[in-house]
């Protein structure tokens, strides 16, 4: 998993975490085309590759983490006849599909924010199961400054962490929020000094990918059907988990580690 592709780099390392850096600082981070695909491919293939058991989403500079779409690069450019349904097609083959690539991908995500996530930026940051911030960062849904939708998930991701009437005032009035009203808010894990925010998001995903990848990919799916469905569906998908992870190398080896009274070392299968 180790390459480039416009912007988006990625290494993997033995430790079995696949360390993602969104490298486009000239353009505050924003994602092109290009670029959102590319990263979302490399969502697609972190959930299918039994090498990598978490993955760290950072970026590139201090000053910005993302800044979504980067509408400034497309402002004044001539715009193709659009014919109904091209803008909603578009919307589920680009964003909508690349923060569907992180929600669905069954390897924990933590994101290392050292700056402003800003739009459908934001969306990618709350899409990831385990957010560390810098200090300096904040989140910014800016959609309402551009007369735009709020699009990429934004609205199901918020109104899901805290609540409808926070979110509807940050979605109608996008309004900066910094770091410490993050993390009161639940949009963030932990706050950090900006010096600390690699190091800190990297324990993280460390910790994780040492950790039972079974039953930590099933837990984050329980985490999403339980805030998005009634009882009856939880429990039923929580028996279903429960029977999958029973069959795993790493139940047994959890069991037998509590009963030898030592660490477990688990293989993440």
């Amino acid at each position: 998993m180790n390459e480039e592709v416009s912007g988006i780099v990625v290494s993997l390392g033995e430790d079995a975490v696949a360390r993602v850096t969104i490298d486009r600082t000239q353009v505050g981070n924003s994602l092109s085309p290009l670029a959102r695909d590319a990263l979302t491919e490399v969502f697609l293939r972190a959930k299918d590759d039994s090498a990598v058991r978490a993955v760290l989403l950072g970026a590139a500079g201090t000053r910005h983490f993302c800044t979504g779409a980067g509408l400034a690069a497309t402002t004044g450019d001539p715009q193709p006849e659009r014919r109904p349904g091209d803008v909603a097609r578009m919307l589920q083959q680009g964003w909508q599909r690349l923060i569907a690539s992180v929600l669905d991908c069954d390897k924990p995500v933590v994101a290392a924010v050292k700056g402003a996530a800003a739009g459908a930026g934001a969306s990618l940051v709350l899409a990831c199961d385990l957010v560390v911030m810098s200090a300096q960062a904040k989140l910014v849904e800016a959609f309402v400054h551009r007369s735009i939708l709020p699009d990429s998930g934004a609205v199901h991701l918020l109104t899901r962490i805290v609540g409808l009437r926070k979110a509807t005032e940050l979605l109608m009035l996008g309004e900066p929020v910094d770091a410490a009203t993050c993390e009161r808010l639940g949009l963030a894990n932990r706050v950090v000094a900006l010096g600390d925010t690699d190091a800190a998001a990297e324990e993280l995903a460390v910790r994780l990918a040492a950790g039972p990848t079974v039953m930590l990919g099933l837990t984050k799916r329980l985490l999403s059907v339980s805030s998005e469905s009634g009882r009856d569906r939880a429990f039923e998908e929580e028996a279903w988990a429960q029977e999958v992870v029973s069959r795993t190398l790493d139940l047994q080896e959890g069991l037998a580690s509590f009963a030898e009274r030592r660490q477990p070392r688990f293989l993440g299968r």
